[in-house]
């Protein structure tokens, strides 16, 4: 019954309002508010889902999603899900479930291979890579084997003199990853960027930050370069950034969560030149990789460095295996303990595709953006904010046609009227001041029939609005 409802809801899914248009509680006056005592039927239970639990869903999976980084799912990553969960493994050590780590060690091989990785980034060349659920943990986790490698050099005391650099673009998570690992708030730099350098962080703007902070006395500790940055996927030069950063003994993690999956595309590879001299490298199959959700991909040259900081060993889990050091106990390379069997929905999808499907799906939605990104250049009321990069494209209504009006709230107003209509879903970014549109094609449904559409709705809704605004003015 929920495999076949499941169905339908995908075979439906262009019906149901792109965007939740719910208020917010709705669901606490459709719902009960105390748990049932008995039993109840899966009947019941499903007309409920349908009932409220459908309508406060905002539907990532529709072909006329656009907003944020795809979440990109498919046959094969829900059947490994599915074997994921009736295992349910706890693949904390290697004892717990052999076979669930060996295949992660083996699919992170395969990936790394696929994604030309240097070799000391794989378990073949005394590397290794781990699967975790998002970037946050990932970033989290490298951040404190930085910390701790670079405390034992100057001294444990010595924490409130560590500092982490990144752009004004970078991810939030960086910054919350510091404050959980305990650096200094005040010793975090999020580097300005331009509109003249394509928000990308500039390796000069980076040397001058640290040569000031270690002219104040500080220790720089941890880079954080992007490849795909959320607001506009700006791309850093990895390889003149870790030029920069390794001179002062920084541990370099490179965050390619939306764009890495594009860099199996040979024409694409070029993003990520440099990791060589980076520390780390990761990406999230979940975004972009027809993984469902979730899957955080890390590669680390130093497994070491991670294992020192996370490593926990009571005796309860004491056993022949570890203690030979002849196996990975993945709990020492994450921040919990208990872990899902990741392994097998990637597995599934690099088999069920195979690298060449793989590699046309993603070209697909790159050319998709292309042909956007024209029909925006034929309007002349809209400007390209920024050039594209990949599947993605940042556009705006331009100033001089907002009849005097703010275009920033002009630009607000058309994007939420989009958005309220159901019909598609965006998502906006501030750089620069200027408020822009985002429109991040990726989900595994969307056809070039769902952009041109898309691209038409945009147009309709900017005719009222503008009217409105000449009318007002």
């Amino acid at each position: 019954m929920i495999v076949d409802f499941l169905a339908d809801y995908y075979h439906n899914i262009e019906n149901y309002s792109v965007l939740s248009q719910v208020d917010p509680g709705y669901l606490q006056k459709n719902l009960p508010s105390y748990a049932p005592f008995g039993s109840e039927s899966i009947e019941i239970i499903l007309q409920d889902i349908k009932r409220h639990i459908i309508p406060g869903i905002t539907h990532w999976q529709s072909p006329n999603f656009f907003a944020f980084f795809p979440s990109s799912g498919s046959t094969a990553g829900f059947m490994g899900e599915m074997l994921s969960t009736g295992l349910n493994t706890v693949g904390f050590n290697w004892l717990s479930s052999p076979a669930a780590t060996e295949l992660e060690t083996m699919v992170m091989d395969w990936l790394g291979q696929e994604l030309r990785l240097p070799k000391e980034f794989l378990f073949t060349g005394h590397g290794g890579g781990v699967m975790l659920g998002t970037t946050c943990e990932a970033i989290l986790a490298t951040l404190v084997a930085a910390r701790d490698r670079m405390l034992n050099l100057i001294g444990r005391d010595n924490i409130g003199k560590l500092v982490v650099y990144g752009s004004d673009q970078t991810h939030c998570a960086v910054q919350k990853a510091a404050h959980i690992a305990g650096f200094d708030p005040n010793n975090f730099r999020a580097i300005k960027t331009s509109r003249s350098s394509s928000f990308s962080l500039l390796p000069q703007s980076l040397l001058k930050t640290i040569q000031k902070d270690l002219h104040s006395g500080l220790v720089p500790c941890y880079l954080c370069a992007t490849v795909g940055t959320t607001s506009t996927t700006a791309i850093d030069p990895v390889g003149a950034l870790c030029h920069v950063a390794k001179n002062y003994g920084m541990w370099i993690h490179v965050d390619a969560a939306y764009a890495g999956s594009a860099c199996i595309c040979p024409e694409f590879r070029h993003l990520i030149d440099g990791v060589e001299d980076a520390d780390s490298f990761s990406l999230n199959a979940h975004k972009w990789f027809l993984t469902n959700l979730d899957c955080c991909c890390l590669w680390v040259k130093d497994p070491n460095s991670l294992i020192k900081s996370l490593s926990t060993n009571p005796s309860y889990l004491h056993n022949n295996a570890s203690e030979s050091k002849q196996v990975v106990d993945y709990k020492d390379w994450q921040i919990t303990l208990s872990r899902r069997f990741r392994a097998l929905k990637v597995w599934l999808v690099l088999r069920s595709y195979g690298i060449s499907n793989l590699r046309n799906f993603l070209r697909s939605h790159v050319e998709m953006a292309k042909s956007f990104e024209e029909l925006v250049k034929l309007d002349k009321r809209f400007e390209i904010v920024v050039p594209r990069n990949l599947a993605m494209v940042c556009f705006r209504v331009i100033p001089s046609v907002a009849h005097g009006g703010d275009a920033n709230e002009i630009n607000r107003k058309l994007l939420d009227s989009m958005n309220e209509s159901g019909r598609v879903y965006m998502s906006h970014a501030m750089v620069d001041g200027m408020f822009i549109i985002r429109c991040a094609i990726g989900a595994t449904l969307t056809q070039q029939e769902h952009v041109i559409i898309a691209w038409k709705i945009v147009q309709e809704h900017a005719n009222t609005i503008l009217n409105k605004t000449a009318i007002s003015a």
